[in-house]
């Protein structure tokens, strides 16, 4: 008996009748030879984290976008949160916890650059529309190093239904599900605060006195009730009175901080900025880079290009803006030429000072 094989029949042995066991696994859409170290799950959850993709994550917004400091939340930080609110809330219900990092590391790798703003301008411009969880699918399945990841079909379900009305198919896929919800409202509180945008005593009285008055109470309230009230049962759900502070707490950032606040402030220039470069590269998709030339003919220019920019860090997309839309600076040999007063003033390279 090899390690996996080994691994796979303790995870029989010790498993919740409700967790999906590695070796049960529906399968991936492209059979493959098992590794004898690591289950199907393990394999999945390294692929993930070895992707270009993910490495990605960190240069992508969450909420603020391009803030002026350092510790405020980036997509990855964002992504390691939910894994680690997920893999605790797995191990306490005896859930496949190598199943539930996977579906969590892999769940925003479809995120687009300056966060929801940046997911909206690709929305209104993309025939059919565009969501970032369908996109991470794409990316897990065609984009990432040309033919995707080929994962298990639950990881894939998992990313695919963390967010919206339909839920995941797997309890491992659920618990990553109600983690991001976990991880973003605190997070996002954390950081509003940070920036000024709020203060503890703006958030609503009910909601602190159910859920906790700091940052860590808060979350320890919610994981802790969503371990209580999940306990031996097929589904995972929070209390009542737990999940309506949450809810509450919910709508009460998205009506002071993602939708109406300073730190929206960018948010018209960062669409501005993605809807430019789609509208320049499907009218111009000769310009587009060679890979996706070559798959703009075989899934369409509009879908091609939506991929790429999709892909784009914040930094990138910006770069990509000034080199086609900002002029560049006007030079000469040995010297430029500047606008000062209405006038242009030579200034020449004086090798002697």
């Amino acid at each position: 008996m090899d390690i996996r094989q080994y691994t796979e029949a303790m995870e029989e042995k010790v498993l919740s009748p409700f967790a999906v066991c590695s070796a049960r696994s529906v399968g991936r859409r492209h059979p493959e030879e098992p590794c004898r170290i690591r289950t199907a799950f393990q394999r999945d959850r390294d692929r993930i984290i070895h992707s270009k993709a993910f490495r990605r994550l960190k240069h992508k917004t969450q909420v603020f976008i391009i803030p002026e400091g350092d510790h405020y939340r980036t997509r990855l930080t964002h992504t390691l949160e939910v894994a680690q609110i997920a893999r605790t809330v797995a191990r306490a219900l005896r859930l496949n916890e190598d199943l539930t990092e996977a579906i969590a590391l892999g769940h925003d790798l479809g995120h687009t650059p300056f966060g929801h703003a940046g997911e909206n301008a690709l929305n209104e411009v993309m025939p059919g529309g565009f969501k970032h969880n369908r996109q991470s699918l794409r990316v897990v399945e065609e984009l990432e190093g040309g033919t995707g990841l080929n994962l298990t079909w639950e990881v894939c379900d998992g990313i695919l239904h963390h967010t919206g009305p339909v839920r995941p198919s797997t309890l491992e896929g659920q618990v990553v599900s109600i983690a991001d919800r976990v991880a973003y409202i605190n997070h996002d509180i954390d950081d509003a605060i940070r920036g000024g945008i709020l203060k503890v005593r703006d958030l609503p009285a009910i909601c602190l006195e159910i859920l906790g008055f700091e940052h860590r109470t808060r979350i320890n309230t919610m994981v802790t009730d969503v371990i209580i009230n999940s306990r031996d049962r097929p589904v995972i759900a929070m209390s009542s009175e737990v999940q309506q502070a949450t809810d509450k707490l919910r709508q009460f950032l998205f009506d002071h901080v993602y939708i109406d606040s300073e730190a929206k402030g960018e948010e018209d220039k960062a669409r501005h900025v993605l809807q430019y470069l789609y509208t320049y590269w499907v009218k111009y998709s000769q310009y587009l880079p060679a890979e996706h030339r070559t798959r703009s003919r075989i899934v369409g220019v509009e879908r091609a290009v939506c991929d790429y920019i999709a892909g784009m860090t914040d930094r990138y997309a910006i770069t990509q803006f000034k080199q086609l839309f900002i002029p560049r600076s006007f030079a000469i040999p040995g010297g430029s030429f500047t606008r000062q007063g209405g006038t242009a003033d030579k200034k020449m390279s004086n090798p002697e000072g």
